[in-house]
């Protein structure tokens, strides 16, 4: 279902707040949006046609005139989807954990409006609730992230470096990421590297005439462990930062050896994820994520024994698995007791295969799953320190870091937050400048494909010094 907006700038959120309420097949009606300024007031008018008839609500909001631009068309765009989100709740008799809100960071929301001195943090989730129609837990949950976000730093000089390796073992279904099997790029992989290591050598250059100060280092993917131990050596060579943190995405547990991990230790490395997803080894097998229980468990104790803090990701909502089989696989975590878990929300997207054949999907468990996620690992001790949305999630819901013993993740912070620039390096790594005083942020992405990489790594090195003038 679309909806058309008199004001274009309202239109993307307004059709996402759409598309959380309607399948893109659904299309009982049409809708209209039209706005009028007068004043100080701004009237919002939906015009919802089914065929035979029209019929409008029209709501009227106060406005300050004397905002900056952006923070009035910010506070207008609010205001109209407030009112979109109440003629669609009272239409569909449904309500969405995130009420009107539609952003992939909603701890960033709360934190602005606080830093803004619009609000007391102690107000964070009345606020939520009152004028945005936040369910209460998730309020509540967003309170509670921004107190553990204590390691937030606003300074334009600090920023992280993210480097891709955008290869990995098998592709998942659900997967939609610009990620290449290691089978079909298998002879690209050393050209990458030389292009990897060639875009970092200029990037430390810059970073040096620049007089940055890198604050964390996390090399993503994909997963950077299908490179083998040489490789992993080549890479980590060119990274002497003397940083506190250095993440290594492991990933898949049948990539991880004793002898990569020695790299990685010996090179300073101080996290890295081993993401199971599942301790269901037919779902494992349903999803084409090539790996066992055991392998599972064998990358962990050695990862233990080298004294690396772990990630783990787990996904609610994977084909076929009902509630029952999430809970077993949290409790396994739990028993585990990495420092760092993730709960995502299955998300199909256009790119993933799942997207094509949806069957075995309970919707309707994964709340609770994110629920019963959400209250055992706080019961355990993980405290919730980082959030995210995106399109496409089922139930509209989100995806929650946590850590236990303070343990952040103060990349995943900072990327998240948008308070900390990022140098990205590699094939559809996304570099991006936080001007924290000028309350601005710019992106500047390397292209997404291997092959383009590697006949454009001048071009890119090119854009990105020039980005970072």
């Amino acid at each position: 279902m679309k909806i058309t907006c008199q004001n274009k700038d309202f239109e993307k959120d307004m059709q996402d707040l759409v598309n959380l309420f309607y399948e893109e097949s659904d299309t009982p009606f049409s809708i209209q949006h039209f706005d009028t300024e007068i004043d100080d007031t701004l009237t919002s008018k939906i015009v919802i046609d089914d065929g035979e008839k029209q019929k409008e609500y029209i709501k009227f909001y106060t406005i300050q005139k004397n905002l900056p631009p952006l923070r009035l068309k910010s506070v207008m765009k609010g205001h109209v989807k407030n009112h979109l989100y109440t003629v669609l709740s009272s239409i569909t008799k449904k309500t969405l954990p995130w009420g009107s809100l539609t952003g992939v960071r909603p701890a960033k929301f709360a934190r602005e409006m606080v830093d803004r001195k619009e609000i007391k943090e102690y107000l964070v989730t009345e606020i939520l609730m009152r004028d945005f129609y936040v369910q209460e837990k998730k309020a509540k949950l967003v309170t509670e992230i921004l107190k553990n976000q204590k390691c937030i730093i606003k300074n334009d000089k600090l920023l992280d470096l993210f480097i891709n390796i955008p290869i990995c073992p098998t592709r998942c279904n659900y997967c939609s990421f610009i990620s290449s099997e290691l089978c079909t790029v298998a002879d690209k992989v050393e050209s990458y590297l030389d292009c990897l290591l060639k875009e970092l050598r200029a990037v430390k250059e810059l970073i040096n005439d620049k007089a940055y100060i890198v604050r964390t280092i996390y090399i993503g993917g994909g997963t950077p462990t299908v490179l083998s131990a040489e490789q992993l050596e080549r890479l980590l060579n060119e990274l002497s930062y003397p940083v506190t943190e250095f993440t290594v995405e492991c990933g898949r547990a049948d990539t991880i050896t004793r002898e990569k991990l020695e790299v990685l230790k010996r090179h300073n490395v101080t996290r890295i994820s081993i993401n199971p997803q599942t301790f269901c080894e037919t779902t494992l097998k349903r999803i084409g994520r090539k790996q066992t229980n055991k392998q599972i468990f064998d990358a962990y104790l050695l990862a233990l024994e080298y004294g690396f803090d772990v990630n783990m990701d787990m996904i609610a909502g994977l084909p076929n698995e009902r509630l029952g089989i999430f809970k077993r696989s949290i409790k396994t975590l739990l028993e585990l007791a990495p420092e760092n878990i993730t709960i995502h929300t299955l998300t199909i997207k256009n790119g993933a295969e799942l997207k094509n054949d949806q069957s075995g999907i309970f919707e309707n468990d994964v709340p609770k799953m994110i629920d019963f996620a959400e209250e055992t690992l706080q019961e355990a001790g993980y405290k919730p320190y980082y959030i995210y949305r995106q399109k496409h999630q089922l139930g509209g819901l989100e995806n929650v870091g946590y850590c236990r013993d303070k343990k952040v993740c103060i990349f995943n912070i900072d990327s998240m937050e948008d308070v900390s620039s990022v140098i990205g390096i590699g094939a559809g790594a996304i570099s991006k400048r936080v001007f924290n005083i000028e309350n601005r942020i710019e992106r500047e992405p390397n292209c997404k494909f291997i092959q383009d990489y590697i006949q454009r790594i001048d071009e890119m090195i090119a854009k990105k010094i020039k980005f970072f003038e």
